[in-house]
């Protein structure tokens, strides 16, 4: 029986319940010869050697720190890849290696499942500028959402950390959404450095950390009143279509 193997590449790969989703997923389909491994590939120029070693890899999905580097590694680029510019899930047939971003599916279907009310209504903060912000963004911009970037370093149309406080801008937009890897296992002691106090129960916060289940922002956010909402379901709804596009 032809071993058809997948996994995941990023560094580090401690927090991630990818492998153990889709193990359970091929052992529930009977997929006995479907293998799904943790790569941990320090950097994206360890990728080709990665393939030449496991000639049997027909999938991948890639996490932080690689979503935007592994681009000029590709050949193709769907056009929600390429309008976001990162890749977290990627096609290998006949050493053809197709870019996808089912981040931007799963974000936005779980976005629209749990935002109460027409989108367009809402503005939004992004914690991080990421490749997982740059998919936010995307998602947010198609549903007529205004939004905003916060990140650590000065970048021409964002905001940074420190410009939050001041000008009370939470206050003014009840959508937060967090990309970063703040309070993600095992670093679980740490959160975005925003003004807590102006959250209130008109506030929607969205944390796309899903280990653990509750990181300290969104503990913060609840004992504020505001509602909370973490990434396992955003990681399902990307993890199915990965598996939608490896399969056909």
């Amino acid at each position: 029986m032809k071993i058809r193997r997948y996994g995941l590449i990023g560094y580090p790969l401690g927090h991630s319940f990818s492998r153990q989703y889709f193990t359970e997923k091929f052992a529930a389909g009977g997929l006995h010869n479907h293998i799904y491994e943790n790569f941990e590939l320090e950097d994206i120029w360890q990728l080709p050697a990665l393939l030449e070693e496991h000639p049997d890899l027909c999938g991948l999905n890639v996490t932080i720190p690689h979503k935007e580097a592994v681009v000029p590694y590709l050949d193709w680029l769907e056009d929600s890849a390429s309008r976001v510019g990162a890749v977290n899930t990627i096609k290998i047939s006949r050493g053809r290696l197709s870019g996808y971003n089912t981040d931007y599916y799963g974000f936005r279907q779980s976005l629209l499942n749990w935002l109460p009310g027409e989108p367009a209504t809402y503005k939004a903060l992004i914690l991080g500028s990421g490749g997982a912000a740059r998919a936010v963004a995307a998602v947010l911009e198609e549903l007529g959402i205004v939004y905003l970037i916060v990140s650590r370093k000065q970048q021409s149309g964002q905001l940074v950390y420190d410009d939050l406080p001041a000008n009370k801008i939470l206050t003014h937009t009840p959508l937060l959404i967090n990309t970063t890897p703040l309070g993600m296992y095992p670093h679980t002691d740490t959160y975005p450095d925003i003004p807590y106090h102006h959250l209130t129960p008109e506030h929607f916060v969205y944390d796309l950390v899903y280990n653990p289940e509750e990181t300290l922002l969104l503990q913060k956010a609840r004992e504020r009143g505001a509602a909370t909402k973490n990434g396992l379901e955003m990681l399902h709804l990307q993890a199915d279509r990965a598996w939608e596009i490896w399969s056909h």
